[in-house]
């Protein structure tokens, strides 16, 4: 399999290209099943989790890691700004729409996530949660159950600035033990980012990788990543 230091994952584009927001949006696909039973065991120790991420020498050149605010700076979880934050989505339930599994779905025993930026307004999010008993396969079905839900909604961003959003399915060869993969486009003030998502079931941990960028990914490279991620997870719960 390729490394990731020898692909790109950003699309190419030209100036005769079709926007992304322009093109038509795939109907979110079949609702795909979990395993039944779950293969594996649970991680209940979310430090054994993070250990699974993917880290910055994992992926192309150009990434860097965003520090997380709490673990990584010591900032305050619930800081008292004196602007209020006015970001929202409306229905309200699509704020889940690519939002860490574990708080869309409680519950998770363990939970991790890192987040990378890139060249071109280009960053690469990846979140994981492990769950006990049939915990990963309810948390893979409602994370479907909102992506058929949100096929198109609006918004803002913490300033009130308007904000649309169109989700769509993809094709995407399977990652793990079962997988479902969306296209999320959001658009602004004319601007628009494009996230490519899958989330996948390994044994009992529920993963969700994004790649967002302002031309869509290169299919052939976000398999191959997303492909690692999941290796790396399955890895961390075998003890290799």
């Amino acid at each position: 399999m390729a490394t990731a230091a020898t692909i790109s994952l950003v699309g190419c584009s030209s100036d005769q290209d079709e926007p992304a927001s322009a093109a038509p949006q795939a109907a979110p696909g079949p609702v795909v099943s979990a395993p039944d039973p779950l293969l594996g065991r649970p991680i209940t120790d979310s430090a054994v989790l993070m250990s699974a991420m993917l880290l910055v020498g994992d992926l192309p050149d150009g990434y860097a890691a965003i520090p997380d605010p709490v673990r990584d700076l010591g900032l305050d979880p619930a800081p008292d700004y004196d602007n209020p934050d006015r970001s929202g989505t409306d229905p309200s339930a699509c704020a889940d729409v690519l939002a860490p599994i574990s708080q869309q779905s409680p519950g998770a025993v363990s939970n991790a996530a890192v987040r990378y930026s890139g060249p071109n307004f280009s960053s690469i999010d990846e979140d994981a949660a492990g769950y006990t008993d049939s915990g990963a396969a309810t948390a893979f079905s409602r994370l479907q159950a909102t992506f058929a839900a949100c096929g198109q909604y609006s918004g803002t961003d913490a300033d009130g600035v308007a904000v649309n959003y169109r989700v769509g399915g993809r094709e995407q060869d399977r990652i793990g033990d079962a997988s479902t993969s969306i296209r999320l486009e959001t658009s602004s003030e004319g601007f628009t980012l494009v996230s490519d998502a899958v989330v996948a079931i390994v044994d009992h941990t529920v993963v969700q990788f994004v790649v967002t960028s302002q031309d869509g990914v290169d299919p052939a490279s976000f398999t191959a990543l997303a492909t690692s991620a999941a290796e790396k997870i399955r890895g961390a719960n075998t003890g290799l």
